[in-house]
C-alpha cells in the first residue's frame, strides 16, 4: 500500500491517455523538448551561437515574420 507498482503506473497512463488523447500527449512532448532546448542554448550564451537575421529563422504555423528597421531622429 505504501509504494506504487508498475501496474499503478500503467493504469495512470492509461487514463491520462484517454483524457488527453495521443497527439495531445505528442505535442506537449514536442514542445517541452523545445522549451529545454531552448533553455540549454540560453546557458550557453549567445557568443557560442552564429548570427542570425529574422529573415534565416525558421517560423511554425503561428510566427509572424517581419523585419524591423531602426527609427533615427532628424
Amino acid at each position: 500500500m505504501g509504494s506504487m507498482s508498475i501496474w499503478h503506473w500503467l493504469i495512470v497512463l492509461v487514463v491520462v491517455m484517454l483524457v488527453f488523447g495521443t497527439k495531445k500527449l505528442g505535442n506537449i512532448g514536442g514542445d517541452l523538448g523545445k522549451a529545454v532546448k531552448g533553455f540549454k542554448d540560453g546557458v550557453k550564451g549567445e557568443e557560442d551561437k552564429p548570427a542570425t537575421t529574422a529573415t534565416q529563422q525558421v517560423a511554425d504555423n503561428t510566427t509572424v515574420d517581419v523585419e524591423t528597421k531602426e527609427k533615427t531622429k532628424l
